[in-house]
């Protein structure tokens, strides 16, 4: 790997004797290059499979100890790369980790919907699952110094962080990779599952998702505007967020009556493939949209660092009917932590109701001078 990923040392220390480590994230971000990394600089007899290989499939066919056996031997470490392709993998898995003593398995999947519904329910109890997301900042900075940094921001914001970019020079060339991304890969495994068929309404919703990103989204609103009904347009935006593409956060309240709870804001785990949605790469002084990727990249910076420093927080949003608002609410041991985002270095006081309603907590602005300790 030319950039060591942060979830590596997690990986090892959950990685434990008839235990499942379960990679999650979406194609492309680097899974693959990650567990074969792992397994060359392990020691451990190892057997490493590909459930995008009908050959896998074949010899994973027969759910008996005695099949898993035969194939495994003395096998210390199995790794199955997309596992979520091999039928009843789930059932598999806890066959192998409950009846051959000291087997770890590894594997990766690019879909949530089908991890879960094939695996999670099997391995409750046996079972760590861990995020791989496009490359965080926290990554970037064991390679580059302070002022690479601030100057990669801005091609950040436009083209996100996906590994293969770091090699892409080109900006042309930029562009067809993530258009190819968005297009044919991500939307081809949402297109993949039973009763998907209107792929002009999933762009059509990704689009608007891209257009609203930072703002609070009503489903009924959505499906007016697409002509589906707000059930249809619910079961997409949970498709695309189980092959991690977006994610919602909810607004914060106490039960006060002038808070926002009912809506959600999404936003994109990558700010390139949000570009490539909508087809924008304009540079940020052509743009009227860069509080919005401001907002995009802080959220998901602030995720990556958090899961892979194993932080466990809730988040939110917060707003009042009379348009006060903050961007971002930490919720950890009792503690409310706000943040509220800009672009441009600015005198920002946090907003009156809220300090009222909840005078223990803290206020941060995070701006370009600051983002850095926000993010890494």
């Amino acid at each position: 790997m030319e950039i060591p990923r942060a979830l590596e040392k997690t990986i090892l220390k959950k990685l434990k004797p008839n235990k499942v480590v379960a990679i999650l994230g979406a194609r492309r971000v680097g899974k693959t290059e990650l567990i074969n990394y792992i397994s060359i600089n392990s020691s451990e007899k190892q057997l490493i499979l590909n459930g995008d290989d009908i050959e896998t499939h074949n010899l994973l066919a027969t759910q008996s100890t005695a099949s898993f056996k035969r194939l495994l031997g003395d096998t210390q470490l199995l790794i199955i790369d997309e596992a979520q392709e091999i039928p009843s993998i789930g059932k598999k898995l806890k066959l192998m980790v409950d009846t051959i003593p000291g087997i770890k398995i590894l594997i990766t999947g690019s879909s949530a919907f089908e991890i879960n519904n094939q695996i999670g329910e099997p391995l409750v109890g046996r079972m760590s699952t861990l995020h791989l997301y496009p490359l965080a900042q926290l990554e970037f900075s064991a390679k580059e110094n302070y002022l690479e940094t601030k100057s990669n921001l801005e091609e950040r914001l436009i083209f996100g962080s996906y590994p293969e970019l770091s090699s892409i020079t080109n900006k042309e060339d930029k562009i067809s990779y993530l258009k190819e991304l968005a297009h044919n890969q991500l939307l081809r495994d949402i297109l993949a599952f039973e009763g998907i068929k209107k792929r002009d309404k999933i762009i059509a919703l990704l689009q608007m998702i891209a257009f609203r990103t930072g703002s609070e989204i009503s489903l009924e609103s959505l499906g007016r505007d697409l002509q589906i009904s707000k059930n249809t347009v619910e079961k997409y935006l949970d498709l695309f967020s189980k092959v991690f593409i977006i994610y919602s956060i909810s607004g914060f309240s106490r039960n006060r009556d002038n808070e926002i709870t009912k809506m959600k804001k999404w936003y994109f785990v990558d700010n390139g493939i949000r570009n490539a949605i909508i087809n924008s790469f304009n540079p940020l002084n052509m743009r009227d949209d860069v509080g919005k990727l401001w907002e995009n990249y802080l959220n998901s910076e602030r995720i990556k660092l958090l899961h892979y420093k194993e932080k466990h927080v809730l988040d939110y949003f917060w707003r009042t009917h009379n348009k006060q608002e903050i961007d971002r609410i930490e919720e950890a041991n009792d503690k409310l932590s706000a943040f509220e985002y800009k672009w441009q270095n600015q005198k920002t006081k946090i907003p009156s109701e809220f300090a009222k309603a909840y005078p223990d907590a803290s206020f941060e602005v995070i701006d370009q001078e600051n983002y850095l300790d926000y993010i890494t």
